[in-house]
């Protein structure tokens, strides 16, 4: 294996960027970019820098193995990533990130723009297996708008498991929480636990609405769908317990009464 095919698989073994060797190494982005494309080599100095950044011998960077005949790992490994690794950024940029970065494959692959794909996404909307951005999409999902399987955001949070102003999942914690357990200041859902207005099958809260529900003010249902008890009786109970809650957050609790 020639020296910038050595390079280029020591880069991606340690989840590093062009960037990311330049900025270790003192040089630019471009000078990394031509000695993995093998149009330039680096000097003694910063062969010495490489060697100390990927812990290996200066003899076993610049040495061809090509003309062996033993199948080294190394080798194994190059193709591995060639095969399976696809990075693309776009040219254009608008705030100093490219309009457009993926960057997916084997280990972890960090994609940053204003559309992100990547094992790892940070942009604006960004999508990963760790997305975090303002609109994100991926098993662990930190932004602005969230979706997921983990979710913390700021405003609206859907996944297994969410955390935000507005949440929905299979548990939500959030000022207004939708979910099999739901958990906030507003919660609706199968065990629903409220600061100020509980609905659900249990129902936990100021004012407890639902088949079992605990509070200082309940309305108890005897059917599971909620269907006898109306809107206009929810909402009274409401307006009761807390008169100068918004009209329109109270209607948005109640939507689902007849």
């Amino acid at each position: 294996m020639v020296f910038q095919d050595k390079l280029q698989l020591l880069r991606k073994k340690e989840g590093l960027t062009q960037e990311g060797v330049a900025e270790k190494l003192g040089v630019s982005r471009q000078a990394v970019s031509k000695w993995e494309s093998g149009q330039s080599y680096p000097d003694m100095d910063k062969l010495i820098a490489l060697s100390d950044l990927f812990d290996v011998s200066i003899d076993s960077l610049i040495k061809d193995h090509s003309g062996s005949n033993e199948k080294h790992e190394d080798v194994k490994a190059f193709y591995y990533y060639k095969r399976m690794h696809y990075e693309f950024k776009s040219k254009k940029t608008l705030f100093h990130l490219p309009l457009v970065h993926i960057n997916i494959g084997p280990g972890f692959q960090v994609a940053k723009g204003i559309l992100a794909i990547g094992n790892i996404s940070i942009g604006w909307f960004s999508v990963g297996g760790f997305a975090v951005g303002g609109l994100c999409l991926g098993g662990f999902s930190l932004g602005l708008f969230g979706l997921g399987g983990f979710v913390l955001s700021l405003l609206l949070a859907v996944g297994g498991f969410s955390v935000g102003s507005v949440a929905i999942g299979g548990v939500a914690i959030g000022f207004f929480a939708l979910g099999g357990v739901a958990i906030g200041m507003l919660s609706f859902g199968g065990a629903a636990i409220a600061s100020h207005v509980a609905i659900g099958s249990y129902a936990n809260g100021h004012v407890a609405i639902g088949q079992s529900p605990h509070g200082i003010m309940t309305l108890t249902s005897h059917s599971d769908s909620l269907n006898d008890i109306s809107a206009l009786e929810a909402r009274k109970v409401i307006y009761k317990a807390f008169p100068t809650l918004p009209k329109v957050i109270v209607h948005l609790v109640t939507f689902l009464f007849r």
